[in-house]
């Protein structure tokens, strides 16, 4: 893809076109100079997107005040107001604000970090009860309450990309994007509860999990649009339980419905108390602001929210249609100049100031001395009519202590926080983690406190809730499908390996075992580690013996009974029979990555003697089928046979050529085996050029001629490639690759070559 072309003036005044410069500071001083000349260029050339494009290039590269000029000119050439094209800006926004705060790019604590017993069952997004328990592909658990509302998109833990809950949003081509297979039969399945742990929140916890289901209902009220029955029934529940920080957020919910926006603010800042690194209480105070008319004030704490957590969906959206109206022609001042611009009309008591913003040094990690000098403040009109309101967002605010002058000097600047939130959250730069541990140390998180219910009584702990309904043995690396049932993660493979349904409720799995991820429930394996410590070690005793027994390279050796394989050749299989599915993954689980290949045998079933393969890849297809690349390695014979899980086994012993001492021995044998090389190589060239092609593709060229014809058990690789490649009988095959003199299988090879020479001469 080409550079785009950049507009400039040269010095007589004449327009030139130039291509974009490759390196960072001839870059920046194109894009960060005077927003004069880049409306000029604009103006002069109504390219609009290139404006946009240029925009773009700024914010992904970390220079905020290059993007914020262009994205404007844009807007003011005529550029269409998207809210989703001004996605990199909104990042490079938050890597702002965390770079001015010291926030760290930490995950989220870990469930259960807390200790207590009701802290492995903890929601990982709203860190509440775990209600509704619902596992997603990468095997980390949240309630329904969080994925439904689809208040993030990717996982918290390991940054996995969350299914969404109904249908995606548009992407900017105006396209809904095509969601990955098994977030696709999630969506569809809409989050079906995870069998086994609901059935443990409800044994273990009925108190919690009863008033899960009273917050349920509450949110159902709240999304109906009924909010005096959501308030009474908030109050209601509150009184019976102060400390739930769910229903908190769904009274301040109920107050933001009625406009009673204090009262929602004061409810939010209880629960920041107490949670002050949770991003979802800052999305739902911004929105309260948002719907105040408080813009700027509600854009900050969208972006403490994506400082939190970056892939928090809704913020995003919220930052990008308020940077989107902030930047229309309307709501800026005419004429940008130098490095100044206009503050914004968007709050009541304080301006929206972009100015600092536009004086940040070259690189966004060092502050620039401008930074620190105070602005004063200007009161301003607000942006459109229903915006209009008498109260401040420091009336809202009434129970917080006056901001600083200069809290909202820039775009990063301090968010409308309470005094408590301050020293918790943007006074001390640490992780999140850190923060966790700090505000269990100093007794000012009340939840975790009493979010530790007490161990689990022993009478209550019952290993048959932890047994796989496949092998009735303890769950061991447990895995939950879409449809809510978990199953040890070997059970469900060879389940699977003959038809791709739930073994319990036969709902299809076609998507999921295309997805083959079969990531552990994290959260089921915490518990079973947790709580039945003796019966995993036992489970796990057991688990080796079987893996030690399946990876012996002599005894009970699988074995695939299909065609003639030979040491150093190549040979593909299409698996597809459940019972080689089985052996194919058993070999790769086990590390040996090896099974045994015998032709069948009337009599035996397969043949006394056969090649070792080993698996060098495995391509597997949707339904299950796989191709599986092998190469040849060790022969082998047959001592005892057996079998195992439907597929042949064997106890064997390997071959190996007997070695040549006598030298005049060895002159005899390298005159003969170059004599057949020679032959080999005449044959091979004389064939037609179909035949020729098609044996170079499926097998390769012939290896080169070997200096050293004992280097190794199995003598030169160019015969086995000779004979593979030749159309003899399988049988004639077969004698010559029990062969233990090297000596004997070039004279049979050489009867071979003579033969089918004699055919090509006629």
């Amino acid at each position: 893809m080409s550079s785009p072309a950049v507009a400039r003036s040269s010095p007589g005044g004449s327009r030139e076109m130039a291509p974009a410069p490759q390196g960072r500071g001839r870059f920046w001083e194109v894009g960060g100079g005077s927003g004069l000349r880049l409306e000029r260029a604009a103006a002069e050339s109504e390219r609009w997107e290139l404006l946009l494009r240029r925009g773009e290039l700024l914010a992904l590269g970390g220079h905020l005040k290059g993007a914020l000029e262009a994205f404007a000119a844009a807007l003011r050439r005529g550029a269409p107001a998207r809210p989703e094209c001004l996605g990199a800006l909104v990042d490079c926004l938050v890597f702002n604000y965390r770079l001015r705060h010291g926030l760290s790019w930490s995950a989220a604590p870990a469930a259960g970090a807390d200790g207590g017993a009701c802290g492995l069952l903890r929601c990982l997004g709203c860190r509440g009860f775990l209600s509704e328990p619902v596992t997603v592909p990468c095997g980390h658990s949240y309630c329904r309450r969080c994925l439904r509302r689809e208040l993030r998109a990717r996982c918290r833990l390991c940054r996995d990309r969350l299914p969404p809950a109904t249908a995606s949003a548009t992407d900017a081509e105006g396209t809904a994007p095509r969601p990955p297979p098994l977030a696709a039969a999630i969506a569809a399945s809409d989050f079906r509860t995870s069998v086994v742990l609901n059935h443990l929140a409800e044994k273990w916890f009925p108190g919690q999990r009863e008033r899960a289901r009273a917050a349920g209902r509450l949110g159902e009220l709240l999304h109906q649009g009924r909010y005096r029955e959501a308030l009474a029934a908030a109050c209601e529940a509150l009184r019976a339980e102060p400390s739930d920080l769910i229903v908190k957020i769904y009274r301040a919910e109920s107050y933001a419905g009625l406009q009673e926006f204090k009262a929602a603010i004061e409810d939010l800042n209880a629960v920041l108390f107490q949670l002050p690194d949770w991003p979802e209480v800052y999305f739902r105070k911004g929105k309260v602001l948002y719907d105040a008319g408080f813009l700027g004030d509600a854009l900050q704490l969208f972006l403490q929210c994506l400082a939190l957590d970056e892939d928090f969906a809704p913020a995003k959206l919220q930052v990008q249609k308020i940077l989107c109206d902030l930047l229309l022609p309307e709501n800026l001042k005419e004429g940008l100049k130098g490095s100044s611009w206009s503050s914004l009309p968007c709050t009541k008591n304080r301006p929206f100031d972009f100015p600092s913003v536009m004086e940040e040094s070259q690189s966004p990690s060092e502050p620039s001395p401008k930074q620190s000098e105070e602005i004063p403040e200007v009161t301003s009109e607000p942006v459109k009519g229903s915006l209009n309101r008498a109260q401040s967002a420091q009336s809202i605010n009434s129970t917080e202590t006056p901001a600083r002058e200069d809290c909202l000097k820039r775009v990063s600047s301090e968010p409308v926080l309470s005094v408590q939130e301050k020293g918790v959250l943007l006074k001390r730069k640490l992780s999140l983690l850190e923060q966790d541990v700090i505000v269990n140390e100093d007794g000012r998180n009340k939840l975790k406190k009493q979010g530790a219910y007490g161990d689990i009584p022993e009478e209550l702990i019952d290993v048959s809730d932890f047994e796989c309904s496949l092998c009735m043995r303890l769950f061991f690396e447990p895995v939950t499908t879409p449809c809510g049932h978990s199953f040890c993660k070997n059970c469900l493979e060879r389940c699977l390996d003959h038809a791709p349904y739930c073994p319990l409720c036969k709902e299809s799995l076609k998507e999921y075992l295309a997805d083959r991820r079969y990531c552990v429930t994290q959260l089921l394996e915490e518990l079973i580690v947790k709580y039945l410590p003796d019966e995993l070690s036992e489970r796990k005793k057991i688990y080796d013996e079987e893996t030690a027994e399946l990876s012996h390279l002599t005894k009970n050796v699988p074995i695939f009974v299909c065609t003639m394989a030979y040491p150093t050749v190549p040979c593909p299989l299409h698996v597809f029979e459940p019972r080689y599915r089985l052996m194919i993954r058993r070999s790769i689980q086990t590390g040996t990555k090896r099974f045994g290949m015998c032709v069948s045998d009337t009599q035996n079933s397969f043949a006394d003697y056969g090649c070792m393969l080993q698996i060098r890849n495995v391509h597997f297809l949707p339904d299950g089928r796989s191709v599986v690349d092998t190469v040849g390695g060790k022969r082998f014979r047959v001592l005892k046979r057996g079998m195992k899980d439907g597929y042949c086994t064997a106890d064997i012993e390997y071959l190996e050529d007997v070695k040549v001492e006598d030298e005049d021995e060895i002159k005899n044998l390298r005159e003969l085996h170059d004599l057949v090389y020679s032959q080999a190589c005449s044959w091979f060239q004389n064939l037609r050029d179909r035949f020729r092609s098609q044996i170079l593709q499926h097998f390769g060229s012939m290896p080169e001629r070997e200096e050293n014809l004992q280097a190794t058990p199995n003598g030169p690789a160019w015969c086995w490639w000779l004979l593979a490649v030749l159309p003899v009988d399988p049988r004639y095959q077969l004698s010559v690759l029990s062969m233990k003199s090297l000596k004997e299988r070039l004279t049979k090879i050489q009867h071979i070559l003579t033969y089918f020479s004699r055919d090509q001469s006629k």
